[in-house]
């Protein structure tokens, strides 16, 4: 009797802990949920998949995320940009395929860098020799906040970025 109640309790346990397992593979339950953005252009498939984290009443740039400093662009993994042909981006040359999107955030002016290891959680692993494209944008502040982190992809290859007060775009067109 003891047997079967020792396997019992632990059959139970087993049942508990692969459960929870199986439940923080869920990313739509993360608190920085996994969002994608996505466009075309004629047969130019852009595709920007990214970790959506809030403000929630934070200072980010400057404060949360430290100007100067190589980011992730992003929650938990590298945010990542893919293109299934040769691009320009801002008029600067990217063969197709999927990169890890970085940024290194200042006041005015961002650098915005697509770096070949596309599967990185965060920046810890960011090797600047990995790098495929660096480009430089302006940066616009935003009269009011935008609370979740936010990638579109406009009709004209536009990829636009907006969290808490910043706002960056690139162009993205076929070669």
């Amino acid at each position: 009797m003891k047997k079967i109640h020792y396997l019992l309790i632990t059959g139970l346990l087993m049942a508990v802990f692969v459960s929870n397992g199986f439940a923080q593979d869920d990313k739509s339950k993360r608190p920085s949920p996994p969002l994608t953005a996505s466009g075309a252009i004629g047969d130019l498939k852009i595709v920007v998949d990214y970790g959506a984290p809030s403000v929630k009443g934070r200072t980010i740039f400057g404060g949360l995320e430290a100007y100067g400093k190589v980011w992730r662009t992003g929650a938990n993994e590298a945010t990542t940009f893919s293109v299934n042909q040769d691009v320009s981006i801002n008029g600067k040359p990217l063969p197709a395929g999927k990169y890890a999107l970085f940024t290194i955030p200042n006041e005015g002016e961002w650098t915005v860098i697509f770096n070949k290891k596309a599967d990185q959680w965060g920046a810890y692993d960011y090797d600047k020799a990995d790098d495929a494209l660096r480009i430089l944008v302006k940066s616009k502040k935003l009269d009011q906040v935008q609370e979740q982190l936010k990638f579109e992809v406009g009709k004209q290859g536009n990829v636009q970025f907006k969290w808490e007060y910043q706002s960056f775009d690139f162009s993205v067109s076929a070669q």
